[in-house]
């Protein structure tokens, strides 16, 4: 390996380490990865992808050294106060308990919009009839059992992904997922069902975003379909 090589593998090393104790990156050397699942480079090095923490894992002198895809540094936001800390991680913990039920439904919410493009308003009834039944059994409960704050972290999640807020998709797909969202909103009595999710104004908002990306960062949980399409407006 060259020279000029190396010290780029250093400098990506060394900014992953500088990123954060939590947020490191978890790597191990080469030989404790399947020896099918190695590449090589275009200058015949030889490296593991991992596909979750998306970095390409080198070995330098025994040492295990990532290059990462992409590194977004996301800065925490900063704490007035002890209370403030603890509410942010507070969020994260619900950030995690919700995640995969909001991934789970954002993915039920395209999937009706796509199939729902080409019919007409009859047929869209028809539609809506055959899978509210078949929704409200797969999710009424677990919504249910939601928290008051994992239900905002949810309603924010999907504010995010769709550009809707609850109200409007409630409005908008009320027929068929009426069990579904208002649950949703039945556990979410001190929220405006209008709100929209906005990092710059709100300080929940500001939490969650800086959560998500660091977490998304640190290959924790898996950017859902057009994550980054998000674009924060001051």
């Amino acid at each position: 390996m060259n020279f000029s090589k190396i010290i780029c593998l250093f400098i990506f090393f060394f900014g992953v380490s500088v990123f954060g104790q939590k947020d490191s990156v978890v790597a191990k050397p080469l030989n404790q990865y399947p020896a099918e699942s190695l590449k090589v480079d275009e200058f015949g090095n030889k490296y593991y992808y991992d596909e979750q923490q998306k970095v390409k894992v080198y070995e330098v002198n025994g040492e295990p050294v990532v290059v990462m895809d992409e590194l977004v540094l996301v800065n925490k936001p900063r704490f007035n106060n002890q209370l403030d800390k603890n509410y942010y991680y507070f969020l994260n913990k619900k950030l995690y308990r919700v995640y995969p039920l909001f991934v789970t439904a954002l993915q039920q919410y395209r999937d009706i919009q796509e199939d729902m493009n080409d019919m007409d308003s009859k047929a869209k009834r028809k539609f809506v009839r055959e899978r509210q039944s078949m929704l409200a059994d797969q999710y009424e409960k677990q919504l249910r059992d939601l928290t008051t704050t994992e239900g905002q972290v949810f309603a924010k999640l999907m504010n995010r992904a769709t550009g809707k807020n609850v109200y409007e998709i409630i409005k908008e797909l009320r027929g068929g997922w009426s069990a579904f969202w208002w649950n949703v909103k039945g556990k979410m009595a001190d929220i405006d069902l209008k709100e929209q999710y906005n990092p710059h104004k709100n300080r929940t908002d500001e939490f969650v975003e800086s959560l998500l990306q660091s977490n998304w960062n640190s290959g924790y949980l898996k950017p859902y379909p057009g994550a980054n399409e998000f674009k924060v407006r001051k």
